[in-house]
């Protein structure tokens, strides 16, 4: 039996985000093993219960409860568990250094991904490549396809999350994303949650996020009329992984930043509204799959870096608190959109997940449609003789290196 393994030591929403590469190795008949931060371990088995799941203390959240001491028994156990396999192939996915340190003990040659050859750090000539184009951010493909295309004969795009429909049990609300920055301030959330109720016809309004976003959701709940409040439940901290699961599975709609609950939502086709500004751009992390919309900060200075200080005083976030955006929400027609924000809606591809404007100034629409496509001929996907040549983005983004080293 042909066996891969996929070091995936990252966040939640990354863990999501594999799905793709799992469903491809799958296709190809391999078994496949997945090596994730403990604290994602529940979760990993139950997004992917067909693989084998390895847990690695990676993170402080996978030491919570048990002590420091016992970071080194933990990881030299599953050190030892891996090397004991033997694997076809490993995708090494982030370049972490516990992820370089558990492709150590690999043959480099059977790794694709991040590794270390001779004591140096190397990436696949895929991932050198991608690594490229992240400089077109607003062209940028979906993390999904980045990972997922380090393996030949990638899945359909569409066969990876099911179309987003509703399932009945009312709206989940994310509190908050992991950076601040892309999170919307409850005051200015509290009327788009009311209009959407409102548009949905449907009255349970779940409040999503971890322990430290309890406060956020009591505030959210200072700026709803009694009726809504009533009909209201802060699950903020309260839901173990298989909680959540269960809960957004069962929901008509989750509102939310660039979160890792929002992909778990696409992962059960539960329809997104996304608000992705500061940092988030939606062709990049956007919900992955048909039938979700992304309402995008556009601005001249956007996307930007979320480590780097806003020297423009959160312009992004202007127009989601304008009296306009909640009408929007409300009636769901395009005309109401503010401006100074995008409306995408996603559907699938040739390559992965693309998104489409219904509503704004899609700037880069043209050169995102010609770097898809040249990034489908360099996979093979699509034929160069019928959709090239590129010559502009053969020279920005190919270096001598890709053919003299290879």
């Amino acid at each position: 039996m042909n066996r891969a393994l996929i070091i995936q030591l990252t966040r939640f929403g990354d863990l999501v985000q594999t799905k793709r590469l799992i469903l491809t190795l799958q296709q190809r008949e391999f078994k496949v093993h997945i090596c994730v931060d403990r604290s994602l371990t529940e979760l990993a088995s139950i997004l992917f219960p067909q693989a084998v799941i390895h847990s690695l203390i990676a993170h402080g959240t996978g030491v919570k409860g048990r002590g420091i001491d016992s970071v080194l028994p933990t990881n030299i156990r599953t050190f030892a568990e891996l090397g004991s396999i033997e694997f076809t192939e490993i995708y090494n996915l982030n370049f972490s250094p516990m992820n370089y340190a558990a492709a150590t003990m690999f043959d480099p040659q059977k790794i694709k991904g991040h590794k270390t050859v001779n004591g140096q750090p190397v990436k696949s000539a895929w991932f050198d490549f991608a690594f490229r184009l992240a400089a077109e951010r607003r062209c940028n493909i979906n993390l999904v396809d980045y990972w997922a295309a380090l393996s030949p004969e990638m899945i359909a795009a569409d066969k990876v999350n099911p179309v987003a429909v509703p399932k009945g049990g009312g709206i989940g609300v994310v509190l908050a994303g992991r950076e601040s920055r892309r999170s919307l301030p409850y005051k200015a959330l509290a009327p788009l949650v009311l209009a959407a109720r409102s548009a949905n016809k449907c009255k349970k309004i779940f409040l999503l996020g971890s322990s430290s976003e309890r406060e956020a959701g009591r505030r959210l709940l200072s700026e709803f009329p009694a009726a809504a409040v009533a009909d209201t439940v802060n699950l903020a901290g309260k839901t173990d992984w298989k909680g959540l699961v269960e809960t957004v599975g069962t929901l008509d709609r989750i509102i939310t930043p660039d979160t890792g609950t929002m992909h778990l939502a696409a992962h059960l086709g539960v329809p997104v509204t996304g608000f992705f500004l500061s940092s988030a751009w939606c062709t990049e992390t956007g919900p992955y799959g048909a039938g979700h919309t992304v309402i995008q900060a556009d601005t001249d200075c956007s996307p930007c870096v979320e480590s780097s200080p806003c020297y423009n005083s959160l312009k992004c976030l202007e127009p989601f608190r304008s009296p306009g955006m909640a009408r929007f929400i409300a009636t769901g027609k395009p005309e109401h959109l503010p401006d100074g924000l995008d409306l995408f809606e996603s559907d699938c591809d040739f390559l992965g997940t693309a998104f489409s404007l219904r509503k704004g100034n899609d700037r880069t629409a043209e050169q995102r449609d010609r770097i898809r496509r040249f990034v489908a001929c360099h996979l093979g996907i699509l034929d160069i003789g019928e959709h090239g040549p590129f010559p502009e983005l053969a020279e920005k983004f190919y270096r001598e290196k890709d053919w003299i080293t290879a």
